[in-house]
């Protein structure tokens, strides 16, 4: 990763919905590829008391304690574009990398917009699923977490924690980067079944 122009921002968050606008979004977790990562978390106020059960049983958070201990959502964008100005130099835009990439995306993306006017991150996201699909020349039903590393399943091991899920993410992210630099051959020969 030695020469990189870009300053890669691993993001992963937890909502209380499917879509911005109408549900909150609940907390934002960030880190840096260096070593040790630098790190960002923070837990925000909900604009309104609209959850889904499904959302609910993955992110665990109250939504009674976010409304009395968030922060209000604007400044906690405003602390979040100030973390991203002290991780990335002057000349660059820090990189939205995220594990299913357009989800987290959507959400950050209409927080900033909706609450700053602008997102730091520019207009565009890189999506970890969509890179191990091109590099191990998977389909794209082979690109969740429990094809990518056995000790993960999507339900069991992922900590749905916003900044713990960001630097597992990292960690994947750089090891695709590494691969990529050493040209490495396709991942697996061998096309798993899509039932596994």
């Amino acid at each position: 990763m030695a020469g990189m122009r870009e300053t890669y921002i691993c993001v992963d968050i937890e909502t209380a919905g499917p879509v911005p606008g109408d549900y909150s979004l609940l907390s934002i977790g960030a880190c840096t590829l260096t070593d040790p990562p630098a790190k960002f978390y923070i837990e925000l106020k909900p604009v309104n008391d609209k959850q889904t059960p499904e959302a609910a049983r993955v992110h665990r958070l109250s939504m009674v304690q976010l409304e009395a201990e968030g922060s209000e959502p604007k400044e906690a964008l405003l602390q979040f574009e100030a973390w991203l100005a002290s991780q990335v130099p002057p000349d660059r835009k820090p990189t939205f990398v995220a594990f299913n990439a357009p989800f987290d995306w959507m959400f950050i993306n209409y927080y900033f917009i909706h609450f700053l006017g602008h997102n730091p991150f520019g207009h565009t996201a890189l999506d970890i699923k969509a890179l191990y699909m091109g590099l191990a020349r998977v389909t794209w039903s082979q690109t969740s977490w429990r094809f990518i590393d056995p000790k993960f399943t999507e339900q069991e091991n992922l900590s749905h924690h916003a900044l713990q899920d960001a630097l597992d993410q990292a960690q994947l992210f750089k090891k695709l980067l590494d691969d990529l630099a050493q040209e490495k051959p396709p991942y697996t020969e061998k096309k798993l079944d899509d039932n596994q």
